[in-house]
């Protein structure tokens, strides 16, 4: 046996390693891609999360009031003008801008 075929080739390990990466690095992405509140979900439900402010039922919640959305809760959390982003009440569920429940509290 040669002396070269017992070594591998530091360019193979080195590709190899890059290859794996690679695919780390895009499964780690599609797992933080984090997915959206379902308005059944049994937490939603408890807190009357609504995913369109809008259509909250006004005589189940006397709390609700025109204009409040999660956009303007001091419990979002996300940039200025996204469409959706994270609230700590739901875990790692992303809830809608346009959204409300029963927990919102007006941003400062």
């Amino acid at each position: 046996m040669s002396r070269f075929n017992a070594i591998p080739s530091n360019r193979r390990v080195f590709m190899m390693q890059v290859a794996t990466a690679a695919t780390a690095i895009m499964v780690a992405s599609e797992a933080s891609a984090q997915a959206m509140l379902d308005e059944k979900d049994p937490q939603a439900v408890g807190l009357a999360y609504k995913a369109d402010a809008t259509k909250v039922d006004k005589a189940k919640n006397p709390k609700y009031v025109a204009g409040s959305n999660c956009a303007n809760c001091a419990l979002f959390q996300a940039k200025p003008g996204a469409v959706s982003g994270g609230c700590p009440l739901f875990g790692a569920k992303q809830v809608s801008a346009k959204g409300w429940c029963s927990a919102w509290a007006k941003k400062a």
